[in-house]
């Protein structure tokens, strides 16, 4: 019985062939050939402004290059950057705006690049709306907003009359009130279950960390309540001291009196 290969090898290559001039014609075309940097500028914020991202993106990534050496090449990468966040690219949005931070470290966008750095690391679910929603704040979120609040922090001492510093500050104060809040819901969860010296020790991490924020009042709380638990009466007694101080009117005095701790 003879096998005959020769005419099969012919097929495949030439099957071959055929796919590689497929690939070659698939090649994706220049979108921006022929048109000028003002156009594609004006042509990727259109698109940015109508939610087709992904254009703009592919429009702002040829004007870098095209305007290389210009304020519209500047333009082009902070815009790219703010499209990436729009479009939900959270860690593409953070390379662009780093990039353009150390190329351009002197730019008189400088506040504005801080302000979208963090705008990028924000998550306003933090507060009241994710505890509505039965959200819980893992690392990587507080991670995020610390990050976020370092950004507006470094925009305020830096730029305190920017546009921006404002809203920045506000931002600042959710940050620092959503983190307090976690930190308190902790320390209420490991008191449910018994586990008193976590919840103290929680609990303190939000009076030290967040001394501003109203969440330290319930804090305080805590802390005598834990500390009473654990059998430590001074460290109860300073708890109390500093609620009675410091929120004089505090509903939760009547709940910390040594008589009614437990």
């Amino acid at each position: 019985m003879h096998l005959h290969f020769a005419p099969m090898a012919r097929c495949l290559g030439a099957a071959a062939l055929v796919a590689v001039l497929a690939a070659c014609s698939s090649t994706p075309k220049d979108e921006t050939a022929g048109m000028s940097v003002e156009r594609v500028y004006s042509e990727a914020r259109e698109d940015a402004a109508s939610g087709n991202y992904e254009r703009a993106i592919r429009f702002y990534e040829r004007l870098e290059g095209r305007a290389a050496g210009t304020i519209l090449a500047q333009q082009a990468l902070l815009e790219l950057a703010h499209t990436y966040y729009r479009s939900g690219e959270r860690a593409q949005a953070l390379a662009t705006i780093e990039r353009y931070m150390k190329l351009y470290p002197t730019s008189a966008a400088s506040d504005y690049a801080l302000y979208l750095r963090g705008l990028i690391n924000f998550n306003d679910n933090l507060g009241l709306f994710g505890r509505f929603s039965g959200q819980s704040l893992s690392d990587r979120d507080q991670q995020a907003s610390k990050e976020a609040y370092q950004s507006f922090r470094q925009l305020v001492d830096l730029y305190p009359d920017s546009v921006y510093a404002p809203d920045a500050r506000a931002r600042m104060n959710f940050i620092v009130n959503s983190l307090a809040e976690y930190e308190v819901h902790v320390a209420r969860y490991y008191f449910r279950r018994g586990a008193y010296l976590a919840a103290a020790n929680r609990a303190q991490l939000a009076v030290q960390e967040y001394q501003q924020s109203p969440a330290v009042e319930e804090a305080l709380h805590l802390m005598a309540r834990s500390y009473d638990r654990l059998g430590l009466p001074e460290l109860r007694d300073d708890a109390l001291r500093v609620l009675r101080l410091n929120f004089p009117q505090s509903t939760f005095l009547s709940q910390s009196g040594s008589a009614n701790l437990r």
